[in-house]
């Protein structure tokens, strides 16, 4: 029943658009779709995965583009039942909620306070938000944490087989989700809840209880590991050459830059402390700065709410108040805010004054120290000391950038509290007379909060941040009338959108409190129909909130899904060119539009190559035509036209000359004034590996003779030997070169590209990607997953027998 309810509710919230078959133009989908089309081609036509593409930044592993290992076929086909093979998006939300109501199982929570529970954490607006946005790895990942951690407790429970079995079966689905930053965050929670299970154990004397549960956790998580082992693994290497494990390769004032992303990359977006108010009153910074319509990241500015209707008068004020987004907080952007429902709040905070019983305080403070812990580590830049502590001492929290998602920890928390407060006001028939002061003082405070926004919403802070106050100062005219007059528009505007949603969560409050009122009183006596209410409360207020995010105008037809990935003429001129070649897209360098039909200069991913990114900030964008030349851009969009490039070096040529230098300063500084035909610039290092290069004789020549992703062919004749730099970008391991069929090292050269000293004569080199790590991995994977499967029948098939032999003695 509760599982039909969930999905009908998750069909609903997306109807009638998941029912007629329109589909969210997600950007982020987009972005994958457009940076995977090359090996996605590939398998298509050879029946092999690539683990490397050409496709985006000269050329990178796709470890993180497409993660696709043996392990993960044998899995896959759980993600479709978790979400009942309902119509996409409604499967992820009914999976998101499903999973937390396995969960609230496990806790032996009753199955309405479970359901309530569910529909608070899959409508919290975050989950929403990231469906439309199209982060739906890390949807995924969240979506099987909950089920996760309700496995990990029923070990602790004494349940061991079926403990470990669900630990180890959602650990893994959670992992192939592929997102560690999410995994990492909830970390915090696990930790919390196994030290509160520890001081149970040592109060009940139950210790060698909690260390056969621990085992049996640690056993369920190395299974799950285990099963992803392959694109962890992989993950884990690759992240040392990418801008996650170090920012740069250059010295920057003598000093080589630490391990890890900087400091400003983690904490771009750092929720204000005000701005954590958005829990209990979503717009109280505005809400969002911009809303997926129609396939389009379109802004939300202050001309789109009915306050700021009289900006769309007079060009002046429309071209003014069009610079104004809804938001005003201080993080760049955001598709909304974090709001879990006003009297979920309300319940959660109440949870922490009123549930004393034994089995559940333990939990309740681990709760409470990791809602708080996380909140303060998503303030980023505004916790400059705890975040620092948090980055130099805490190994993997370099890593992640958007540390305000780590409020997907205090999302959890809450609804659970939440859940927890409701089972104690039922369980306890003289409420009002033993915690009748706690109910109303927290109630009474949430609801004091909310008046004082809607009747002076400017206490919270004036409605402009930080760079607008700044842009305001700066340009002192717009303090004179009429610009004056317009500013105090845009203000009177945005205070109305704090005023009217804390106008909103102040009722949804005073309507949940007195649906516990008249329960404790006695004149609602049946506690399904009290939690029935309270669920239709949250889910209504959920459901509207999100719908702000989250709607009709986030659709399109299916053929609208992928236009932005339809050919312009540009691209169909240079597709005539059947070559190996890169193309440099002046228009979109950032975007990965122009990956899906060629292999690009520029493009779009979170984990570039670090050297890769040195060479976009110190030459690329300088516009430095010897390095694009010596990347092969043989073509150039601009202003929607394609340009030809007559001097693009080629997939490989000889160089007369290398000059060795010391360090990777001196390598980009070598390349301002390169002549990359004739000379080479390389690292010391390489010395061993490349020698002196020899100037070329007369028809010495190098050419590629055949192209794959992961295979190069080339074909060469040279009188004396010499050193060839290849086009393509060098990475330090998984590359294997052979020249005559006999393996030879791959140097490196002009910072990121490929060298190789061949002999005399004529000869065949061939550049293969097969990292031997995929193999051992894949192999650990599969019998990973086998274990756990095996583990799984055991936890369904040993009670079933147990239950079977008692009935047989009787009968007989």
């Amino acid at each position: 029943m509760a599982a039909l309810l969930l999905a009908v509710v998750a069909i609903l919230f997306f109807a009638p658009d998941d029912l007629q078959g329109r589909v969210l133009q997600q950007h982020d989908t987009i972005q994958g779709i457009a940076n995977g089309q090359e090996g996605k081609a590939f398998y298509e036509a050879t029946g092999e995965s690539t683990r490397w593409t050409d496709a985006l930044f000269g050329g990178m592993p796709n470890f993180q583009i497409s993660p696709s290992y043996a392990a993960n076929a044998m899995l896959g086909w759980l993600n479709g039942a978790m979400g009942l093979w309902l119509p996409a998006p409604a499967n992820l939300l009914f999976a998101m909620m499903l999973g937390f109501f396995l969960m609230c199982l496990c806790f032996r929570f009753r199955w309405p306070v479970a359901l309530f529970a569910a529909l608070a954490w899959g409508f919290s607006t975050y989950f929403i938000i990231i469906i439309g946005a199209g982060h739906i790895w890390k949807f995924i990942t969240l979506a099987y944490i909950p089920p996760t951690i309700g496995g990990i407790y029923l070990c602790y429970r004494g349940k061991y087989l079926g403990g470990s079995a669900m630990a180890a079966l959602f650990a893994a689905l959670q992992l192939q989700g592929n997102h560690p930053q999410m995994t990492y965050y909830f970390l915090f929670p696990i930790a919390a809840m196994v030290l509160a299970w520890l001081w149970m154990a040592v109060k009940e004397g139950e210790v060698r209880r909690w260390c056969i549960a621990t085992l049996c956790c640690v056993g369920a998580g190395a299974l799950a590991l285990g099963a992803n082992s392959a694109s962890l693994y992989n993950t884990y290497e690759y992240a040392k050459e990418t801008v996650r494990g170090k920012s740069t390769d250059l010295k920057v004032n003598g000093t080589e830059a630490a391990q890890g992303m900087s400091n400003d990359a983690i904490t771009a977006w750092s929720y204000g402390p005000d701005e954590t108010l958005t829990l209990l009153i979503p717009n109280i910074k505005g809400g969002a700065s911009v809303k997926p319509t129609g396939g389009e990241m379109r802004a939300l500015t202050v001309l789109d709410h009915e306050a700021g209707a009289s900006l769309t008068y007079d060009e002046q004020s429309y071209k003014l108040g069009s610079q104004f987004t809804q938001y005003f907080g201080n993080q760049p952007m955001t598709n909304g805010p974090v709001y879990v429902g006003a009297f979920v709040l309300v319940l959660a905070v109440l949870a922490l004054f009123i549930v004393d019983d034994p089995k559940r305080t333990p939990l309740k403070w681990a709760l409470l120290a990791a809602m708080l812990i996380t909140i303060v580590l998503s303030w980023g830049y505004h916790a400059e000391a705890v975040t620092n502590f948090m980055i130099a001492h805490f190994p993997g929290y370099n890593k992640f950038r958007a540390v305000s998602s780590i409020l997907v920890v205090a999302e959890f928390c809450i609804p659970l509290l939440a859940a927890m407060a409701i089972v104690k006001i039922l369980d306890t028939p003289d409420f009002l007379q033993r915690y009748g002061t706690r109910f109303y003082a927290v109630a009474g405070s949430a609801a004091f909060i909310c008046l004082v926004g809607a009747v002076a919403p400017a206490a919270f802070g004036e409605p402009f941040n930080s760079s607008e106050l700044r842009f305001i100062s700066e340009n002192a005219v717009l303090t004179q009338s009429p610009l004056a007059e317009i500013l105090a528009t845009i203000r009177s505007t945005r205070l109305a959108l704090v005023r009217e949603d804390s106008i909103r969560s102040l009722m949804y409050i005073l309507i949940g409190a007195c649906i516990v009122f008249i329960y404790a009183k006695g004149i609602l006596k049946s506690k399904p129909a009290m939690v029935g209410m309270l669920t239709a409360l949250i889910l209504i207020d959920l459901f509207n909130v999100n719908r702000r995010y989250v709607n009709s105008e986030n659709f399109v037809e299916p053929l609208m899904a992928t236009s932005t990935l339809e050919p312009t003429p540009a691209d169909r001129e240079i597709l005539k060119d059947t070559s190996h070649y890169r193309v440099m897209d002046a228009d979109g360098f950032g975007s990965a539009r122009s990956s899906y039909f060629h292999n690009t200069i520029g493009g779009y991913h979170a984990a570039k190559l670090t050297r890769y990114e040195d060479l976009i900030k110190h030459q690329i964008q300088k516009n430095n035509m010897a390095v694009l030349n010596m990347l092969n851009a043989k073509y150039f969009i601009i202003d929607g036209q394609a340009m030809p490039n007559p001097d693009a070096c080629g997939n490989a040529w000889f160089v007369d000359r290398i000059d060795y230098v010391a360090d990777a300063n001196a390598e980009m500084k070598g390349l301002d004034s390169i002549q990359p035909r004739t000379m080479a610039v390389s690292d010391q290092a390489f010395r061993a590996t490349l020698g002196q290069a020899t100037p070329s004789a007369p028809g010495d020549t190098i050419y590629q003779a055949s192209y794959a992703p992961n295979q190069l062919h080339y074909r060469y004749r040279s009188a004396k030997g010499g050193v060839a730099v290849f086009s393509e970008i060098y990475f330090p391991w998984g590359w294997k070169a052979t020249v005559n069929g006999k393996e030879t090292p791959i140097g490196r050269v002009d910072y990121v590209l490929r060298a190789m000293r061949l002999p005399a004569g004529e000869g065949e080199v061939v550049m293969t990607f097969d990292p031997q790590s995929t193999k051992v991995t894949n192999r650990i994977g599969v019998a990973s997953v086998s274990l756990i499967f095996l583990l799984c029948a055991a936890a369904i098939g040993i009670p079933l027998l147990r239950r079977r032999r008692p009935n047989e003695k009787s009968k007989a």
